[in-house]
């Protein structure tokens, strides 16, 4: 059976660590910038922080983790493992967002390698999937600079906090994949990462 427990993933630039209560106030103040959500499926901007945290921490096939940011300790954002299905050897990757600042960098490259790292090496998933608004360019062109393999559209496949109906962009990455895939992130990450002092 597919067993994923809580864990810290620590990569040279970012530590991914489960979210805890102790977390809130930090996470709060990375989350405020609107832009971050204008297509995201969920919404921590404002008031609506405390609901997205809530349903965080409760939510039965989630695990979510806080992005902290090695050289200066500071929480920049947050990515998770959904619908995890012990069954089938599957889940999905998402949920994810960072602070403006650090979009275009090596910060996204390194925390999925992490993550895909431990699905497919330590969980041994048979499958990893990631859904996005169609309307995200930007994330749909990260997703396939990874790797992943574009399967389609989910038309009119869930209704949005503002009342939009968004069709949803289906991509998966597959054991078979995963070498690749991998050896890609490497190769970008020794690219992307600063010089070091």
């Amino acid at each position: 059976m597919l067993t994923i427990k809580p864990i810290t993933l620590t990569g040279s630039l970012v530590q991914l660590e489960p979210i805890k209560e102790s977390h809130e106030n930090e996470l709060y103040a990375a989350a405020q910038d609107e832009s971050i959500w204008t297509y995201n499926g969920s919404n921590a901007y404002g008031e609506r922080f405390y609901r997205w945290f809530n349903k965080a921490i409760t939510a039965p096939t989630h695990l979510p983790f806080i992005v902290r940011r090695i050289s200066d300790q500071k929480i920049i954002g947050s990515t998770r493992y959904y619908d995890i299905n012990s069954e089938n050897h599957r889940l999905t990757i998402g949920y994810t967002w960072y602070i403006p600042e650090v979009w275009g960098s090596a910060v996204n490259p390194e925390c999925k390698l992490l993550l895909l790292k431990y699905a497919f090496e330590e969980a041994q998933v048979n499958r990893v999937q990631f859904s996005t608004d169609s309307r995200n360019s930007r994330s749909r062109a990260a997703i396939k600079k990874l790797g992943a393999i574009e399967e389609g559209v989910l038309r009119q496949h869930m209704v949005l906090e503002d009342g939009f109906v968004r069709d949803t962009v289906v991509f998966s990455i597959i054991k078979p994949d995963w070498e690749q895939v991998k050896a890609g992130l490497q190769a970008r990450l020794k690219k992307e990462k600063p010089p070091s002092r």
